[in-house]
């Protein structure tokens, strides 16, 4: 008996091993040295890197690449995650809608033509979010209206690891 719960043991360590190595293999964040003094589970975007850290503690953070504000649209400040959403519809608001007014009211969320990839949280007080993309070649540049723009692979790591409530530091 006591080797069967020994071999149901290891089992279990092995397919768990197997899949966050494969859900590693999928996300580009690194696991980086963090000499700041940001609490665990805290979000920091450094806008000039393009670059968001999720702190670990223990002097450790994941580094995901994202896109950040054009110039002139970006922010700094801090706030929380108020909202997490997969696979969300995108209403444009007023300030896109007035460089492209051709844009429908809403875009369902799963559309290809969605600028929020495959899950969206929500930051408080902004109309701004981190956000997927479906344009991963978008990632690593200058490129939104203040929204932080993830590889889908990466939101979808960082909204397992945070909740409503994260605070988020954006510099």
């Amino acid at each position: 008996m006591r080797g069967k719960v020994l071999f149901a043991a290891a089992l279990a360590a092995a397919v768990g091993l197997s899949a966050l190595a494969s859900r590693a293999a999928v996300a580009h964040g690194d696991i980086v040295t963090a000499t700041e003094n940001y609490a665990a589970g805290t979000i920091v975007i450094r806008t000039s890197e393009r670059r968001l850290y999720l702190f670990l503690g223990g002097g450790q953070a994941i580094r995901y690449p994202v896109g950040v504000g054009r110039a002139g649209m970006q922010w700094a400040g801090t706030t929380t995650i108020s909202g997490k959403y997969v696979s969300p519809a995108w209403s444009p608001p007023e300030s896109i809608r007035r460089e492209n007014p051709r844009l429908p009211e809403v875009i369902p969320g799963g559309s290809p033509h969605n600028p929020m990839g495959v899950a969206a949280m929500t930051l408080a007080g902004t109309e701004y979010a981190i956000h997927g993309t479906n344009q991963p070649g978008l990632i690593g540049h200058f490129v939104s209206h203040g929204c932080i723009r993830m590889l889908n692979a990466d939101i979808t790591d960082l909204y397992d690891r945070v909740s409503i409530g994260t605070p988020v530091v954006v510099e």
